[in-house]
């Protein structure tokens, strides 16, 4: 079976963890501080604050930005729960947009609309599946309605659009270092900005409400431990040096994916508008019989899986949500996620181009 995901740990994430368990500086160190730089500079931002996972980096970005009781965030409803869920916890009101169809992002002009019947305070803008949202066009609507403007990247390590990176794209970037994600560290997180005031607050609430020139025991806000151990940044600092390469094999593998499947009739493969930069996270197709090439592909020894298979707004702690999101509800019921990862090879990629195609003739009776 040719797996959906196949995370990549080798000698030198061994030999980083073994340094620091010999150090004995296993939680929060000046590891973590390595990789919080390290990690900002891959980027292009001035500061890095080091997290537990993605759901707690979103978390601290939103306390960070004082985002919270009585706020509104227009974000996607077609994305993992923790998106909405996150605005939640600090307290704010999340609604929904609806998406790009062909981009499965941030609508901007359904997104416009939320803003302005709510005079909302923030938008939360999920990179789904590797490619940015259209934060051209979010930024300029953002600044025109004063509303905070938050990249969830969880999906998006190395993206672009432009010149520019995910995680300088809005006030404060959020990133996962789950080990499905372009980068692994286990769990962990990131939230890079180049506000320092965004940074010290995020510092500060990681930490149990403390800052750097007060005594340890003296906090200055309510907070929480979310500080990412010296381990996880260790790992994160090799998996960092690969990141490159295996964005560029994910895009290699994405390129010959659409190669074999964009001609088979029924299939709709991935875009990338040309000022973005797609990095594949997932190589998400569209087919009307979803479930039937899934249980196709699983006979064949391909694995797939559905991202996501019921919108944020139909989910029992968000039904009462009124949205209007036709475009999100397609692709709930019609999406699948193939093979991409840097571990699939050549003979991998025949196999699930054939795989499809010989779907789509058993299908069509030939």
């Amino acid at each position: 079976m040719i797996p959906i995901a196949n995370p990549q740990f080798g000698n030198r994430e061994q030999a980083a963890i073994a340094d620091v368990l010999d150090s004995g500086r296993v939680a929060d160190g000046p590891v973590v501080r390595q990789f919080e730089a390290e990690f900002a500079d891959f980027c292009g931002a001035s500061h890095g604050v080091a997290t537990t996972n993605g759901t707690t980096a979103l978390h601290t970005a939103f306390e960070a930005l004082e985002i919270g009781e009585g706020d509104v965030v227009v974000t996607s409803p077609f994305s993992f729960i923790a998106s909405a869920n996150a605005a939640r916890f600090a307290g704010a009101t999340p609604v929904f947009a609806d998406i790009d169809l062909s981009t499965y992002d941030l609508d901007p002009h359904s997104t416009e609309k939320l803003i302005e019947e709510h005079d909302a305070d923030a938008i939360l803008a999920v990179h789904l599946f590797g490619l940015p949202a259209d934060m051209t066009e979010l930024r300029e609507i953002a600044d025109a309605h004063d509303c905070a403007l938050i990249e969830d990247a969880a999906q998006a390590h190395g993206a672009a659009v432009g010149g520019s990176q995910t995680g300088t794209l809005g006030d404060a970037a959020c990133f996962s270092f789950y080990p499905t994600k372009n980068m692994t560290t286990g769990e962990g997180g990131m939230i890079t900005t180049d506000r320092e005031d965004v940074a010290k607050r995020a510092a500060s609430f990681v930490n149990h409400g403390r800052v750097e020139d007060r005594p340890a025991y003296e906090h200055v806000r309510v907070g929480q431990n979310y500080r990412m151990t010296s381990v996880l940044g260790a790992i994160g600092r090799v998996q960092l040096d690969r990141l490159p390469a295996y964005n560029e094999r994910r895009r290699a593998n994405a390129a010959r994916l659409t190669e074999g499947l964009a001609p088979i009739e029924g299939i709709e493969t991935p875009v990338e508008p040309a000022d973005r930069r797609h990095v594949y996270h997932q190589y998400t197709i569209r087919c009307e019989d979803r479930d039937g090439l899934a249980e196709h592909l699983e006979v064949e020894g391909v694995g797939s899986a559905v991202y996501y298979p019921k919108p944020i707004h139909h989910q029992p702690p968000y039904e009462e949500s009124v949205a209007k999101a036709p475009a999100a509800e397609y692709a709930a019921e019609s999406v699948l996620s193939i093979p991409v990862h840097p571990e699939v090879n050549d003979e991998d990629l025949e196999q699930v181009i054939e795989a499809v195609q010989d779907f789509d003739t058993t299908n069509r009776g030939q």
